[in-house]
């Protein structure tokens, strides 16, 4: 007889090679067909909604392996969200304005007026736009983000560049938007004003010189010290690594209350900070030089000093910024390019002023040779100035951190130019901010302290850019005293004119338009006159209002939301200008939760650079192994730090992933004939070892809730890896083939197995379908007992509780057992006395305690131990334990081989009917046979 065709051996169609590359594009076209997204929000229309708001990417190229990184963690964290049975609204986005933009359109056309009218260089800008989204969002979709891309946001549709002027328009009616001359990020190469989040540090070599500025009248200063003696110009010694800024010098700063003195250093009479003064005069050949007074900085406030190399005086001025880190403790003060310089520089009425223009070059009418050089140029011509002027004491070079613009890695300057601001502190938005920022959980912990230090330090926001691609800064300013008309009025009729024709109509449209015929006066001056504004918002004000024109728009969203998930960059830009545009515009953040994540190395730790050749594209790890991988692999990394990426990396995934898969076939061909609906066991009629398994796996799937609640996804990734290797394939699946291969078809014993089996593939589906989504959609296509048409409208099964602790406590004691023969095992297989544990015969002698567990289960010990001969024997006092209170011996058993079950049984012949198999072969084959207990 043909025994194997008695056997209940696996089918499935389900295809063992995943050959994701082929098959995933077959996923999506069939989720388009459904309109799959669309159909999830109709089936949870009455359920909880999470909403996690889409910080929007730029338009402008290919997307990279860090947009991969962010929008598969976004994917992830919603498709986990609606296994928990929530409704889970996703709108993707897009910031389409700015420089980056710009520049591309400027490559072909020019700049606007040369090819193109200002019109239709932004009409290009847009196209140019609509162009990039349109491959970025391709490649999003390919990716397996769901999501509504039917209709997606971008911050150039006509609705949101009117939504982002009306709240620019409530910010200007409160107060808080000003007009001012404060020093800001000066990019040279952009011709504009940067945001805070467009500037990046890197170190330099500068020039770091100690200049001399004589005391103008000797004779103040000794009355000041009370030294009538003293005779002689002495200096006060500032530091800088700047020195192109000296020519903007209004003042030098000293600290209140730090101690100076005035030293005698050869032929030179020096004042310099006590603290600071050995380190110094070292510098400059004098270490042994003596003090002559010592005095309080606040002595010398109102001294005048003559500028180093120009016939003028400025002032000494007190500030508490000035510190003892390094230099003279005096500070070299300009006004128009420095922060700190401009705030002490308003206390004390000084002129903000400065030669140096927005191309990076000093105005033609600068005296002393400096006329028209660049600041690179400048910081070579001053010390040599200072030089022949006798006012250099000293110059090195030093390396030093330095802000560079992010898009053209060119050194910026701070310089002081009319720019329009939103204040941090009318009414009240720092601390407002700070307030907020503690009411909102932040995810790692750290990204609280992070931001709001960020937020405590940063200056008023500059929201003005010169530029010509973005919304307008659509205000109108008083003629006279610059003062913005502050009219909502206004505001609403310009913002409806933007939402039926776009940021053009602020440009074409007249005043009448917008100002109306009724006479106005400005509320600060009383004047009549009012100019339109031609600059344009920066972009991050843009993005920082998509709570108002995406969140507080969308029928299906609501604000504030649940989740803004960006990089750890996002703390300076998207989190805080959207933070500090909701906190002035609504009192609070736009956000309940903010998770950060990290960014992508190469499996070396360094960061990914061109230059280095380690740039991984995601577009090459989809055409390589599919974008399972790819998302396996995002969340198999604790993303709250660097995220390694590598070849090595992508290949042993891989095998995790081919263990994963591997198991659901296994499942699916061992249930190809099971119906729940009739051929399910209740949990009361499963064997033991089903019983066990069945609470094992609700155990698991607790800790795999728990983790994709927390945002933990590698717990999830390795909780369902192990439990698919160790769990199941290390000690379930062995266990059952012969259960499932050899028993008849419907008895107990096989439909007991094949319940927990469907149940624990119900239960694998939902945990890997937010991480493996095109496999999870493969397989659940492939399971007879479907109930959907998606497997994202399924939801975590009830798998009852977890193993009751004395079931478990006994499965653990059979689990070291079954471990403690496979180690005795072990020998005979290495000296080739066996080929598998089935032609060995195992011996157990045991105590007391052992006994009574072991004896109930005996006569089927033998499948657990994958055995074809088990005995239990009592433990005898003088007997080497194995493990405590067992002592185990092993064998080759002679026994002839069951063809149909491969277990060596002494019985083989002894069924008249089947005489080639063993008993219990024979039996199944012939309908009377049933597995009497637990495995």
């Amino acid at each position: 007889m043909d025994y194997k065709s008695t056997l209940n051996l696996p089918k499935t169609d389900f295809p063992m090679q995943g050959k994701l590359p082929e098959r995933e594009p077959e996923r999506l076209r069939r989720w388009q067909e459904l309109d799959l997204y669309q159909h999830l929000l109709q089936a949870r229309a009455e359920a909880p909604s999470f909403v996690l708001h889409d910080g929007p990417p730029y338009a402008n190229g290919q997307i990279h392996i860090g947009h991969a990184v962010n929008k598969v963690l976004k994917d992830i964290i919603n498709k986990s969200r609606l296994i928990q049975g929530m409704r889970v609204p996703y709108v993707p986005g897009w910031d389409c304005h700015g420089l980056p933009i710009e520049i591309q359109v400027e490559k072909t056309h020019g700049r606007p007026g040369e090819k193109l009218s200002a019109s239709a260089f932004r009409q290009a800008c847009r196209d140019y736009a609509a162009e990039q989204i349109e491959g970025q969002k391709a490649d999003f979709i390919r990716l397996g983000i769901l999501g509504d891309w039917d209709h997606p946001y971008r911050t150039m549709d006509f609705a949101a560049e009117a939504d982002i002027l009306r709240e620019l328009g409530k910010l200007a009616v409160s107060g808080q938007v000003y007009r001012g001359a404060k020093p800001v990020h000066w990019c040279v190469d952009c011709g504009s004003a940067l945001a805070e989040a467009e500037v990046e540090y890197r170190d330099r070599s500068d020039p770091s010189i100690d200049v001399g500025f004589r005391v103008a009248n000797p004779k103040d200063l000794a009355e000041r010290l009370a030294l009538p003696g003293l005779t002689g110009e002495a200096e006060v010694v500032i530091w800088t690594t700047t020195p192109w800024t000296l020519p903007a010098n209004q003042a030098v700063a000293l600290h209140p209350a730090y101690d100076y003195v005035l030293v005698q250093a050869g032929s030179r009479l020096l004042i310099l900070a006590d603290a600071l003064a050995e380190s110094a005069l070292a510098r400059y050949g004098h270490p042994h030089s003596e003090a002559l007074a010592t005095f309080r900085g606040a002595t010398l406030e109102g001294l005048r000093l003559l500028h180093p190399f120009q016939e003028r005086s400025v002032p000494v001025i007190l500030g508490e910024h000035v510190t003892l880190d390094a230099g003279t403790g005096c500070v070299h003060t300009a006004p128009a390019h420095g922060v700190e310089d401009y705030l002490v520089a308003q206390q004390y009425h000084l002129p903000i002023d400065s030669p140096l223009q927005g191309n990076g070059q000093y105005r033609q009418d600068l005296g002393d040779g400096l006329a028209g050089l660049s600041t690179a140029e400048a910081n070579h011509a001053v010390p040599s100035l200072l030089h022949e002027r006798g006012r250099l004491l000293h110059q090195e070079k030093i390396e030093h951190s330095y802000p560079h613009c992010w898009r053209h890695k060119t050194p910026l300057l701070f310089r002081a130019t009319p720019q329009w601001f939103i204040s941090m502190e009318r009414n009240g938005l720092r601390q407002n901010a700070l307030a907020a920022i503690e009411q909102t959980r932040w995810i790692p912990a750290w990204g609280e302290e992070r931001i709001a230090d960020m937020v405590r330090k940063r200056p008023d926001w500059c929201i003005s850019r010169q530029r010509a691609w973005g919304v307008p800064v659509a205000l109108y300013a008083c003629a006279h005293c610059g003062e913005p008309l502050r009219d909502p009025e206004v505001f609403e009729r310009i913002a409806a004119a933007v939402e039926a024709g776009g940021v053009d109509a602020w440009f074409s449209g007249t005043d009448g338009d917008f100002l109306g015929a009724a006479e106005r006066h400005c509320a600060a001056c009383g004047h009549k006159e009012f100019q339109k504004v031609t600059d344009i918002l920066d972009v991050w004000f843009d993005s920082g209002s998509t709570h108002a024109f995406v969140l507080e728009r969308r029928a299906e969203l609501h604000s504030p939301a649940d989740l803004y998930l960006e990089g750890a960059d996002q703390h300076r830009g998207w989190f805080q200008s959207s933070l500090l545009e909701s906190v002035a515009s609504r009192g609070r953040a736009p956000y309940q939760a903010v998770l950060t994540h990290g960014f992508t190395v190469d499996g070396e730790g360094r960061k990914m650079s061109k230059s280095l050749g380690n740039v991984i594209a995601p577009q090459e790890i989809i055409d390589r192994f599919g974008a399972d991988i790819l998302r396996l692999w995002v969340a198999s990394e604790d993303y709250r730090g660097e995220i390694p990426i590598s070849d090595n990396i992508l290949q042993r995934l891989g095998e995790s992933y081919r263990r994963i898969r591997n198991t659901a076939r296994y499942i699916l061909g061992n249930t190809h004939d099971f119906d729940p609906q009739h051929d399910a066991l209740a949990d009361a009629e499963l064997l033991e070892m089903d019983r066990w398994m069945l609470g094992r796996c609700a155990t698991v799937q607790q800790e795999i809730r728990i983790a994709y609640e927390q945002f933990q996804f590698h717990r999830v990734v390795q909780a369902m890896h192990n439990f698919c290797a160790i769990d199941l394939g290390g000690l379930y699946l062995d266990v059952l083939k012969d259960r499932l291969y050899t028993t008849q078809a419907s008895s107990r014993a096989r439909r007991s197995a094949q319940t927990v089996l469907a149940r624990i593939l119900d239960a694998l589906l939902v945990w890997m379908a937010p991480i493996l989504s095109f496999t999870a959609e493969e397989i659940w296509q492939h399971t007879p007992w479907r109930s959907a048409e998606s497997v994202f409208f399924a939801s975590y099964p009830d798998l009852g509780e977890s193993a009751e602790p004395v079931l478990d406590e006994t499965w653990q004691r059979l689990l070291a057992l079954r471990d403690a023969v496979n180690a005795a095992l072990e020998p005979l297989r290495q000296e080739k006395k066996i080929g598998s544990a089935l032609d060995a015969r195992v011996i157990v002698y045991a105590n007391a305690e052992w006994q009574s567990r072991l004896q109930p289960r005996a006569a089927e010990l033998r499948f657990l131990l994958l055995c074809s001969d088990f005995h239990l024997a009592e433990l005898q006092p003088n007997m080497e334990e194995s493990l405590p209170g067992l002592h185990i011996t092993v064998a080759p058993y002679d026994a002839p081989k069951c063809p149909r079950c491969w277990h060596r049984r002494g019985d083989i012949g002894s069924h008249p009917d089947h005489p080639e198999v063993c008993t219990r072969c024979a039996e199944n084959v012939a309908g009377s046979g049933e597995l009497r207990e637990y495995c």
